[in-house]
């Protein structure tokens, strides 16, 4: 009798299915072979766009424009359009942007006969009329260690796999202390302690999106059209919520982007941030009939600040506005689904 210890095998039966964060999970480096990505779009004969929505980022947008540009439509054409959509910045972030030569928009002027809101939403609502992809790459514009994987990782399974619709990125996030400084960890707070427990407890197989309100995603144009867009920080949940109702799980991949370094926020502004996605989140699930709340929410986040010894409240109205399915907007069918 053999001496070994028989080990109990922990191996999937061959007739269960593979779970999704299995399948669907990538690191950026599967993707690296850009003449065939670009052979793959050439072929499905597809164009890609990329956004940048702006706020006050004239220390960033300079170098994201650069790399995109020179790598991802000049050296290797993957992308066709870059456009910068600007909620009204103080600074010269759209000068500096014009003078790189990439399309910029006052998202004000966009789809100009409808009230004006201000917020990270309404830039990717409006970036979609004037956007002319079929697959549209969101990434933020305050990226300090920017790098062209952070859109041909995401656009990869896109055109690998005719089934993904829509590509999450996710990244350690170390907290940037200083100019010269990082944390190796802490980033992604509101992550892990508001939206993962609420996911948790309600849609429990949306907790297999490692970073869902990473500022970084793409899909179709034909998945993005569809669905309601907060104009404030819900945006990313929202948008998670809405595809994985109406279409599921499997039409959504996630990439590991390695290290993403940023502007990272104070605790009262994370605060602002969480309440935003508690909201968000709460109406949405509410929507879709997971739970029925009968008060009326209220509006305002109070928090409390220390100043000259004494406590003083910051009361911060945030109205959930949203913005309808694109789709439903005729100009936008007009522009993109003529006859």
């Amino acid at each position: 009798m053999s001496s070994k210890t028989t080990k109990k095998s922990h191996a999937r039966k061959t007739n269960e299915p593979q779970p999704w964060i299995e399948k669907n999970t990538y690191h950026h480096s599967q993707f690296s072979d850009l003449r065939h990505l670009v052979e793959l779009k050439r072929k499905k004969k597809l164009s890609i766009s990329l956004c940048l929505p702006t706020l006050n980022e004239e220390n960033t947008i300079a170098k994201e424009i650069i790399i995109m540009k020179s790598e991802l439509m000049l050296r290797y054409p993957l992308i066709d359009e870059i456009a910068v959509i600007d909620s009204g910045s103080t600074d010269r972030t759209r000068e500096i942007a014009e003078s790189y030569g990439v399309d910029v928009y006052l998202a004000d002027d966009i789809l100009p006969n409808y009230e004006k809101y201000k917020g990270k939403g309404e830039n990717l609502w409006k970036a979609l009329h004037v956007l002319k992809g079929d697959i549209i790459v969101y990434i933020d514009a305050d990226i300090k260690n920017i790098h062209h994987r952070f859109v041909y990782g995401l656009i990869g399974p896109l055109l690998e796999r005719d089934d993904i619709r829509y590509v999450k990125a996710f990244y350690d996030r170390p907290i940037s202390l200083d100019s010269r400084k990082v944390k190796p960890s802490g980033g992604g707070r509101v992550t892990e302690l508001v939206i993962r427990p609420l996911f948790s407890l309600f849609t429990p197989q949306l907790s297999q999106i490692i970073q869902p309100l990473s500022g970084e995603y793409a899909g179709f144009r034909d998945i993005l059209e569809q669905v309601s867009f907060p104009i404030g920080y819900g945006i990313e949940t929202s948008m998670l919520l809405d595809i994985y109702e109406r279409w599921g799980m499997d039409v959504m991949a996630q990439v590991d982007l390695d290290k993403r370094v940023h502007r990272n926020q104070d605790t009262l502004a994370l605060g602002r941030m969480a309440f935003g996605v508690m909201q968000t989140f709460l109406r949405r699930i509410e929507k879709l009939g997971l739970i029925h709340i009968d008060t009326e929410m209220f509006n305002h986040m109070l928090q409390h600040s220390l100043q000259d010894g004494t406590y003083q409240q910051i009361d911060k109205e945030m109205v959930p506005n949203e913005r309808p399915p694109i789709i439903e907007i005729p100009e936008y069918r007009e522009a993109h689904h003529k006859p």
